[in-house]
């Protein structure tokens, strides 16, 4: 059922993202504290507002109950990425090319699977980031999931 709601709801919000110039970033359908959220995180450049997250709130909101993915209760939630915003598409990672990273590989690569470095290289099919002086090429496949870093 997760992955139904996931299809449909990005079916739904795209072209309210599209309309108001900002980019899905990830959507999250969870079950916590025995309660069920519905997330979508987005960005644009210079980052989102709470205006930004409320229009795509009270827009995306209606649809969803007409079209009714959901069939119990759950909380809808719009935000920002945050400051490790998740890379999902291969246009993330040439976006963030040059920034600090962390990388977590479905299995060891060179007898690691957790990467915290600087993104050198993207293209698409594989990445490459350089862990304490030592580049990484990870195959895009392998990434298990990839966010950036917090520089302080």
């Amino acid at each position: 059922m997760s992955k139904r709601v996931l299809q449909v709801t990005e079916q739904l919000v795209q072209p309210i993202l599209d309309a108001l110039g900002l980019e899905l970033v990830d959507l999250e359908f969870v079950r916590e504290g025995g309660r069920w959220f519905l997330r979508v995180f987005i960005d644009k450049p210079g980052g989102v507002s709470l205006t930004d997250c409320q229009n795509v709130s009270e827009r995306l909101g209606p649809l969803l109950d007409v079209k009714d993915p959901i069939p119990h209760g759950y909380h809808l939630e719009v935000s920002s990425p945050g400051l490790e915003r998740p890379l999902k598409k291969p246009a993330d990672y040439v976006r963030y090319q040059g920034r600090k990273v962390q990388v977590r590989t479905y299995a060891p690569i060179e007898g690691r699977r957790r990467f915290v470095g600087r993104l050198q290289k993207a293209g698409t099919e594989e990445i490459t980031v350089e862990v304490d002086g030592v580049e990484f090429t990870i195959p895009l496949a392998q990434i298990a999931a990839a966010r950036l870093a917090v520089e302080l």
